[in-house]
């Protein structure tokens, strides 16, 4: 197992949902975390609910603005020194068919959920490699697995993008230390989901979803998984 202590944690979208779990759990564990968001006062306010613990800095960070990645990272590794972690989990669900297509609406989601995660990917590899055993987790989606029924197609694919991007990382980074996951959870109890029928039954907590993403992150190089599916119902294998 790899121990927290002292490793530093990028994680984008912070201020809610998965994001804030995800913050709140690796925190707890003993990560050093730079939070990055569009709405970083809310981020700094979570942050000072917190009190004292590790390290925690916040910076303003904008899926649609490639200048605030690059800012994001050169400041983290000022503030930080290292980069031993990359979470991917900034990400937008606009729902729309090919009956109705909305090319607007589908830019807006390639852009937050597929570039922005490969160009901050593409800049934090130098300080992963030098790391020697860097993680890059990547929020993608059961939807990146399969296109169930009517479910925004458009959303489908950029996840789709989402697991070839965590594969190309896994084989690009690999002799290097850095190991790569997609995880793919169907829905999650978040805002994102709130305008979607999801039936009767539960779905994900984000706390269960941290959780499974800390032991990911505590894992050896030796013991790689490279997607993590997570249903909240009986569905057919993906």
């Amino acid at each position: 197992m790899i121990a927290a202590d002292g490793r530093v944690l990028m994680i984008s979208g912070p201020a809610r949902g998965l994001g804030r779990a995800l913050a709140e759990r690796l925190r707890g564990e003993g990560y050093r975390l730079s939070l990055g968001g569009r709405d970083a006062a809310a981020i700094g306010d979570l942050v000072g609910q917190w009190g004292s613990g590790p390290d925690v800095s916040v910076h303003r960070f904008d899926a649609t603005d490639g200048d605030s990645a690059r800012t994001w990272v050169a400041d983290t590794m000022g503030e930080h020194g290292r980069i031993d972690g990359l979470i991917n989990n900034a990400g937008l669900l606009e729902g729309f068919g090919l009956d109705d297509y909305d090319e607007a609406a589908f830019d807006a989601m390639w852009q937050i959920n597929v570039k922005a995660p490969t160009l901050l990917t593409h800049l934090a590899l130098p300080h992963l490699r030098a790391a020697g055993d860097g993680r890059v987790v990547n929020i993608a989606s059961a939807s990146g697995k399969r296109v169930k029924g009517g479910f925004s197609p458009g959303y489908a694919m950029t996840k789709h993008a989402v697991m070839a991007l965590t594969h190309a990382t896994r084989q690009h980074g690999w002799a290097d230390g850095i190991r790569a996951v997609a995880v793919c959870p169907s829905f999650i109890a978040t805002e994102m989901i709130a305008h979607v029928d999801t039936g009767e039954e539960p779905v994900i907590e984000p706390a269960d979803l941290a959780e499974l993403i800390r032991t990911w992150l505590a894992l050896p190089g030796s013991a790689s998984v490279a997607e993590l599916i997570v249903n909240c119902r009986l569905e057919d294998a993906l």
